[in-house]
């Protein structure tokens, strides 16, 4: 019923920009997400990263790659909502031919996300891991909110532009569930196209290098685990131990769903192809509450990329997969409106 009401809204008035405001209902379940969302200061350094690259090894390695493990802070804004966007279309009677409007609309909210490393390792060490505070990600984009004209129950959509030069649109769908989010276990970021005995197959001994030596940035507590490559979502389940979380909404978008997919430029095609994303979001509403007595709000997500690269070596046809994997434990810390200029209302 409340994304009827939200339809009628946006078709009964005109399109207009506006600075997004947390809990705004006409977002649905994008509604919570405006704000800043930041690890610091109470949840630094839950940013955890792991991707393959091509690399020149020295002659007899066995393989040409290497292994790059981040952990970072990352700032995700949330800021200009754009309501009643119309794309117009029409209907037709199959059988008296006769046409009507059919326009669907969409409720947009832009972010841009910036993130800096505080801890970083590769295998083989090649040098280029970089330093502390060095920027790796920016990622300008837009959620999609669709209310009506929608396929298979896809009504969210993520779109990205990332400076390497790919863009990217995901559809998926959203659900709300009281209580916490049903993180998935063992989330493998080992090599699609390769056989997985890390501890027999020696093609896999950069993998094997943090699996025994797990990577743990700044971290210097001895019971720490660490981020694993073949365990990728264990502290993204750790991070929930000991808080209640009452209510959990659940973004899940995929390139690979419907008209999704992912454009980048000739030189990564050729190099090292990212060729499919998914990745999961989950808000999370906390019994503790916030100085005006609502409740406090985390940010979660799992994001996987699929990086083309080299051939199998498995015997079937096609490149070898790498699963290129972020995970991040966030909280709000920022509810208020973005100073953002915004256009005047126009009809379209």
């Amino acid at each position: 019923m409340e994304k009827e009401i939200i339809l009628s809204k946006m078709k009964s008035q005109l399109r207009y920009l506006a600075p997004a405001d947390t809990g705004d209902d006409d977002l649905g379940p994008l509604k919570l997400l405006p704000g800043i969302w930041k690890n610091e200061p109470n949840l630094p350094g839950r940013g955890w990263n792991m991707i393959a690259l091509p690399f020149a090894t020295d002659p007899g390695a066995g393989f040409n790659y290497r292994l790059l493990m981040n952990q970072y802070n990352e700032v995700l804004i949330f800021s200009l909502i754009d309501k009643g966007v119309p794309n117009r279309g029409i209907s037709v009677d199959e059988s008296s031919g006769a046409t009507q409007e059919s326009d669907q609309f969409v409720v947009t909210l832009d972010y841009e996300q910036q993130i800096k490393q505080i801890g970083a390792a590769d295998f083989p060490n090649s040098g280029l891991a970089g330093p502390a505070d060095l920027p790796i990600h920016h990622e300008p984009g837009l959620w999609l909110y669709m209310l009506n004209e929608t396929t298979r129950g896809l009504d969210v959509g993520r779109l990205a532009t990332i400076p390497h030069g790919d863009s990217v649109l995901a559809l998926g769908k959203s659900n709300v569930e009281d209580g916490p989010p049903n993180i998935p276990d063992e989330v493998s970021g080992l090599p699609i196209g390769v056989s997985p005995d890390v501890e027999g197959n020696p093609y896999l001994s950069p993998y094997k290098n943090f699996i025994d030596h797990p990577f743990k940035g700044v971290v210097t507590d001895p019971a720490f685990p660490g981020f694993l490559p073949h365990r990728t979502t264990d502290l993204l389940r750790a991070a929930n131990e000991g808080v209640e979380i009452k209510r959990t909404t659940t973004l899940s978008v995929d390139t690979t769903v419907e008209t999704g997919g992912i454009h980048n430029i000739p030189f990564v095609v050729r190099q090292a192809n990212a060729a499919a994303m998914k990745s999961t979001f989950w808000i999370q509403e906390l019994a503790e509450k916030d100085k005006h007595g609502k409740p406090k709000l985390r940010l979660q997500y799992l994001q996987v990329v699929l990086l083309d690269f080299f051939s199998r070596r498995d015997g079937l046809p096609g490149v070898i997969r790498w699963p290129h994997i972020s995970i991040n434990t966030m909280e709000k810390v920022a509810p208020s409106k973005a100073e953002v200029e915004v256009a005047p209302a126009i009809q379209s």
